[in-house]
């Protein structure tokens, strides 16, 4: 595995889904912190909100991928995956939830990983870092950006620049 790919808040975006496949090189990991599809309120007569396509194509997705629910998903519409999960990579324990929660943190987590927000964010408290990916979708601060994780560090990504906003190492 090379790195991970992080997104969150893509509410059903096609084109936003399309980038972040653009993104992903041969042995990437995609990790998805909710609101991939906006399938409680997303706006069908939008050409670009197309969840279905979606989907379709993440049930024959090649890469590894992680995925939660994000409270404008609805679970039925996409079965099998959870609010919240935890995994290991890069011999990190990593927590994954969309944020609309407040996290389960434990010492045995070391990255913890949200969105909800459409807002980047990456900072270390203590032994935890705290990230979230913002939105390449729909920012809230103009900014369209996701993460990246690799061995030694996290980073949060301009989509526009590719320059790295900020970044943590372990």
């Amino acid at each position: 595995m090379t790195k991970l790919i992080i997104t969150a808040d893509l509410h059903g975006s096609y084109t936003a889904w399309l980038t972040v496949k653009n993104l992903l090189t041969l042995n990437d990991v995609l990790v998805i912190a909710g609101d991939l599809f906006d399938t409680k309120y997303g706006d069908f007569s939008d050409s670009d909100f197309q969840p279905d396509s979606i989907r379709e194509e993440l049930i024959r997705f090649e890469h590894l991928f992680y995925y939660v629910y994000g409270n404008c998903d609805t679970p039925s519409f996409f079965p099998g995956y959870t609010w919240d999960t935890t995994f290991n990579i890069f011999n990190k324990t990593i927590y994954l939830s969309h944020g609309h929660h407040s996290p389960a943190t434990s010492e045995n987590v070391d990255i913890i990983i949200q969105g909800h927000t459409h807002r980047y964010a990456l900072n270390k408290k203590g032994s935890h870092i705290f990230m979230n990916p913002g939105s390449i979708a729909s920012p809230r601060n103009g900014k369209f950006t996701y993460g990246i994780i690799e061995k030694t560090s996290a980073g949060i990504i301009d989509l526009r620049t590719g320059k790295e906003l900020l970044c943590v190492h372990f």
